[in-house]
């Protein structure tokens, strides 16, 4: 017998909670209804109210909470009539711990979510964490949700998600910057923005997928494309001088990590 699709309600639709949408309609992942009192753009077959009270007693088999963290005590706490017997809610709101959410809505079971950017367009990597009352069948929902926006990751203790944030929910934008000074560089070498764009992410988009596939240490890969006083050589000496490559990434993800506890 088929599953009955999951019904998902929206409390808020911004760039995230948008991006999350978009791909969970793509994939079929359930039948949804945004509630924001703005004009997001949501995807065809999604239904859009602007306040909770258009909902009158209809009730969801899941909450999405994608209102900004500060609105949680002023808009929440009326979700939890739309909720329905043995439901769970599902929250984006970054640096919120799953307790206080769960206070929020009388008590319901919550699993907290840690997406990235990437989630918009079904390549993300989303940390989850399971809060009180959650059970197997809450867990196995949020990992079809999830794994419809990318790899799902699940953590035993909630403080990992501020080192998750550091590594992976601030990472694209430490790519994109890093993909900015690649492509000014190859500039710097007469190739035409246009040009320069598709060789830096041909080669990193290549690269990135041929370590999943090897599955080898990276230090080998990289050896396997180094001759010995070749150009490879030649560039990675610059990237490895004085240590500073791996002292500076160290350095982004303590800076990153120290903010997000700040921020909790």
């Amino acid at each position: 017998m088929q599953t009955p699709p999951l019904r998902v309600l929206m409390a808020g639709c911004g760039k995230m909670g948008g991006a999350m949408l978009s791909s969970w309609v793509e994939e079929g992942a359930g039948t949804f209804v945004a509630v924001d009192p703005g004009e997001p753009r949501v995807p065809q077959g999604v239904r859009h109210e602007k306040s909770r009270d258009a909902l009158g007693t209809e009730r969801f088999d899941a909450l999405v909470v994608a209102v900004k963290p500060q609105m949680l005590d002023d808009v929440l706490p009326p979700y939890e009539a739309q909720l329905e017997d043995g439901g769970f809610a599902l929250s984006i709101a970054a640096g919120v711990a799953a307790k206080r959410v769960s206070e929020k809505l009388g008590g319901a079971p919550v699993i907290r979510v840690m997406p990235n950017l990437p989630a918009a367009i079904g390549r993300g990597v989303s940390a989850l964490y399971a809060g009180e009352g959650v059970t197997d069948a809450h867990k196995a929902a949020a990992t079809r949700l999830v794994e419809a926006t990318g790899t799902a990751v699940w953590l035993e203790d909630e403080d990992q998600i501020d080192r998750f944030t550091a590594v992976a929910g601030s990472g694209p934008g430490y790519v994109f910057e890093i993909l900015r000074s690649y492509v000014e560089a190859a500039k710097g070498l007469g190739f035409d923005e246009a040009t320069a764009r598709e060789m830096v992410f041909g080669t990193v988009l290549g690269t990135t997928e041929m370590a999943q596939r090897e599955g080898r240490p990276l230090d080998e890969l990289r050896n396997d494309v180094t001759s010995p006083n070749g150009t490879t050589q030649a560039g990675l000496d610059q990237l490895r001088k004085d240590g500073l490559l791996e002292g500076l990434m160290e350095e982004t993800l303590r800076a990153a990590y120290d903010r997000a506890v700040e921020l909790r």
